[in-house]
């Protein structure tokens, strides 16, 4: 494990050195995002329902009913403290902000209290295990790091295959993280910084290897989470011509507040809580505490992922849907495109519980060439416009295959188009026909 991950670290330097962002991900579109997001949000949701049959197995039944309460409890408080900004006039401002953005941390308190009041004291728990003296957990070592040097130069060699496996997976990972928690709805300015992550994702899974622990990268759905919590109103000015004069007109736009402070306490309070006397407060958390956690930031990826709201239109009467483009004809190739979407998602998710669950990145590497190639073969073009785009960039593949066209190939239907309209007795349908 250990030269998987020190192998994993230097292919990260390089991928950052080259730049791999701007030659990669420009190819990727929020078909593969989604999907990928989607299997995020089922994951925490699986590890959540894994916690409470853990509690099962090793609690009384009154104390897996609490176990199930607390979950429970905890998700929903951190999902109705999220909502804080929309209670005003309740409270300060500032209060408000400080209750959506550490809702989840607000909530996690209030539930690892809640056992320790009247008569839920004497249940039995299922706390998280921690280590109470600064030595390493496993019995039989005595130092912190790996003796990685003592494997033969053989299987040395034969780690660059899992470290490959693991690099693609956290590159794609962290690239899909860093696209969702920047993506328009955010308003963010200042570019990310890519390469640098990679640089330090990379730096810290081979550290891992060294210490012998596993790698640490879980961004989704933290990302978005963490962008979520930043959103503000913010006041900008904006020139609008009314009866042929130019006037200026001050908008309310929500916009996430780009800053380094919250992600860097962030980081710290981590590596203070890992110090020994502050792990024994973590020992108190209830690990039902920790599955509802799972289920809060499954339902906060799951609730911005686009997949959702066409799911829904899946079940919404046909006289009920908003309108669409006019060059989409119907909603069907839209219903297909996202069905299609779940099913691959469900299909990745069977792959992570099996055996071959390291390949699963493949799979999703494997979408963008199959959304380039082939799915524009079987869906109208209109109907992918409407539905996908490209992850990092302005517009869509099908607005790049416009821009390649050649002028002949665009004025000719422009030309077209003028003379239907020239003569009202002739009406175009949307598929061209006459």
């Amino acid at each position: 494990m250990a030269w998987s991950l020190i192998h994993a670290g230097w292919m990260h330097y390089i991928l950052a050195i080259i730049n791999a962002h701007d030659w990669t991900m420009r190819y990727v579109t929020t078909f593969s995002t989604e999907i990928f997001s989607l299997l995020n949000s089922i994951i925490y949701f699986h590890k959540a329902i894994q916690e409470l049959q853990r509690a099962h197995e090793g609690l009384s039944f009154a104390a897996f009913l609490y176990a199930i309460v607390g979950a429970i409890g905890t998700m929903l408080l951190a999902i109705f403290l999220s909502t804080a900004e929309s209670w005003k006039p309740l409270f300060h401002r500032y209060i408000r902000m400080g209750l959506t953005e550490y809702a989840a941390a607000i909530s996690i308190i209030v539930f690892i209290g809640m056992p320790h009041i009247g008569e839920l004291a004497s249940l039995d728990k299922q706390t998280l295990q921690v280590s109470t003296s600064f030595r390493p957990t496993k019995p039989d070592r005595s130092i912190f790091f790996v003796q990685f040097w003592h494997l033969p130069i053989s299987w040395i060699f034969v780690a660059i295959i899992p470290g490959l496996i693991i690099t693609v997976l956290f590159f794609f990972d962290h690239e899909v993280s860093s696209i969702i928690c920047t993506i328009d709805r955010y308003g963010t300015k200042k570019p990310g910084g890519f390469a640098w992550d990679i640089v330090l994702l990379g730096s810290t899974t081979a550290l891992c290897g060294i210490l012998g622990i596993p790698p640490a990268n879980g961004l989704l759905p933290q990302a978005p989470l963490h962008s979520e919590s930043l959103m503000h109103m913010e006041k900008v000015e904006a020139q609008i011509t009314v009866d042929g004069e130019e006037k200026t007109e001050t908008r309310g736009v929500r916009r996430v507040y780009e800053q380094r402070w919250s992600a860097f306490l962030h980081a710290g309070a981590i590596l203070v809580f890992i110090s020994p006397p502050f792990q024994h407060v973590l020992g108190l958390t209830p690990t039902s505490v920790l599955a509802g956690l799972f289920l809060f930031m499954g339902e906060q990826s799951l609730s911005v992922n686009p997949i959702l709201y066409r799911f829904f239109y899946l079940l919404t009467p046909q006289s009920e849907l908003p309108a669409l483009p006019r060059a989409v004809k119907n909603y069907w190739g839209v219903h297909i495109y996202t069905v299609v979407q779940i099913v691959v998602t469900v299909i990745i998710f069977i792959v992570t519980l099996t055996k071959g669950a390291p390949a699963f990145p493949v799979i999703i590497i494997a979408l963008v060439p199959i959304r380039l190639l082939v799915m524009n073969r079987i869906w109208h073009r209109e109907t992918l416009r409407f539905v996908d785009a490209w992850a990092c960039r302005e517009g869509t593949p099908e607005d790049d295959e416009d821009t390649k066209a050649s002028p002949e190939e665009i004025e000719l239907p422009v030309m077209e188009s003028n003379l239907q309209s020239a003569d009202p007795g002739k009406q175009t349908t949307e598929d061209g026909m006459v």
